[in-house]
């Protein structure tokens, strides 16, 4: 059970009297922020906290580092440092029971996708790789690091987990050569949700990049190289270098991740940048470094519309511009276009549905005031009279929508709008 200090409004930011011009933001907001810690945390016995992803009963490394990182600033709170301590704990705990998997059970139950091949473990939901499930569990553990200070968990716990994840990552280099990962689903009845050529997936060549099997939709990639999920682990190495240097005066694994960040780096430099005939230079979303990529983005992050969220590049950077052109316009496959809404979708979802995920991430990667306010509009008039936000829904009618309780993007939207807060967005 929470303390009234942090549940409902009471949790909301300090300058709630800047949300008064915006009543339905405000509401909207008033809702999403506690909507984690209100129905999806359960602490263990451990000191551990699982998190359900909303109306999926399993934990996914992904989601459950986003659900709660627009509390970091509450870090500070004991509360709140039990809490995500308690998250990331349980995140390390599964890193080092199944690296590959991407979402887990609460105990060793065996539930989940059982049919996939190979059997996954009792521990494991669902085992398909994602290279962003092993970056966020690290993002949030930096981040927290960053606002609170403490030191004794980092001590404690990275240096295990950053191994598995450096050995893990540098394997991947060599998916064909090396890796024993494959993965198959039996009984897939949409081509995506399995991995083709013997559960090894598509040829790719030798790049500095490392492989993923799956995008963080839970899809399969097309080509193994997906861009935005090595800007992701470049990020992410860079975080694990600083924290083994400075917590746990590690050396020489700071300088290990050093050394793949930069190979990863140029791999990315070198072989995700295309010409466009109409943009220029953009971001393709995936390569096999053989030539071959694929020109879309999908909704969820990381994504190449999230590149200035994730802490790649900047949004001033012309290659991110040139992209952000393209990914928001009829040229990218998953962009949509209706009555009550306009952004990126998912072929995870059915045609004309858009994100709000990938709505606030529009929305937090511009610099445009107007851009700013137009996407909160789209998005209070888009909740289907909820109060809350869902996965994809359709363009002409918002109360057409996939997932009920999904709390990752009630928490993207009230980081996004702390975001306009401290940006004086929301000023009259």
């Amino acid at each position: 059970e929470m303390t009234s200090s942090l549940v409902g409004s009471e949790m909301c930011i300090r300058d709630r009297d800047k949300l008064d011009n915006y009543p339905k933001v405000k509401a909207l907001y008033k809702n999403c922020c506690p909507n984690t810690v209100e129905t999806v945390l359960e602490k263990c016995e451990d000191g551990s906290y699982f998190v359900l992803t909303g109306d999926i009963p399993a934990m996914w490394l992904r989601d459950s580092a986003a659900q709660v990182t627009h509390y970091i600033p509450l870090a500070k709170d004991p509360e709140m440092a039990e809490i995500i301590e308690g998250v990331i704990k349980r995140q390390f705990q599964y890193i080092k029971i199944d690296s590959y998997a991407n979402a887990f059970n609460k105990e060793p139950n065996g539930k989940g996708h059982i049919s996939d091949l190979p059997q996954q473990g009792p521990w494991v939901y669902e085992r398909k790789y994602e290279v962003d499930s092993l970056c966020y569990p690290i993002r949030l553990l930096y981040l927290y690091w960053k606002e609170s200070g403490k030191e004794a968990f980092i001590k404690e716990q990275l240096e295990e987990v950053a191994s598995i994840i450096l050995d893990q990552w540098k394997t991947e280099q060599y998916h064909f050569e090396k890796s024993p990962y494959l993965f198959i689903r039996p009984d897939s009845t949409v081509g995506w949700d399995t991995i083709h050529n013997g559960g090894k997936g598509n040829p790719v060549a030798y790049t500095g990049m490392t492989w993923s099997g799956f995008r963080p939709s839970d899809d399969g990639c097309q080509y193994g190289y997906l861009t935005a999920s090595e800007m992701f682990a470049v990020k992410v190495l860079g975080y694990m270098s600083e924290m083994l240097r400075a917590v746990c005066g590690n050396e020489a694994m700071a300088k290990e991740c050093d050394l793949l960040k930069q190979q990863i780096n140029e791999g990315i430099q070198t072989y995700c940048i295309v010409e466009h005939e109409k943009y220029g230079k953009i971001y393709a979303c995936e390569t096999d470094g053989m030539g071959n990529y694929s020109m879309i983005d999908d909704a969820n992050i990381p994504s190449l519309l999230s590149i200035p969220y994730i802490g790649y590049s900047k949004v001033t950077d012309e290659i991110y511009q040139n992209t952000r052109k393209f990914l928001l316009s009829a040229e990218n496959p998953y962009y949509f276009e209706g009555k009550y809404a306009k952004g990126i979708g998912s072929r995870h979802t059915p045609k004309n549905y858009v994100w709000h995920m990938a709505l606030v991430m529009q929305g937090m990667t511009t610099t445009d005031k107007n851009e700013k306010l137009e996407i909160l509009n789209m998005i209070t008039a888009t909740d289907a009279g909820t109060g809350y936000l869902h996965e994809g829904f359709h363009v002409d009618d918002p109360y057409v929508y996939t997932r009920e309780w999904f709390t990752w993007p009630n928490s993207l939207f009230a980081e996004f709008v702390e975001q306009c807060v401290d940006q004086n967005i929301l000023d009259e």
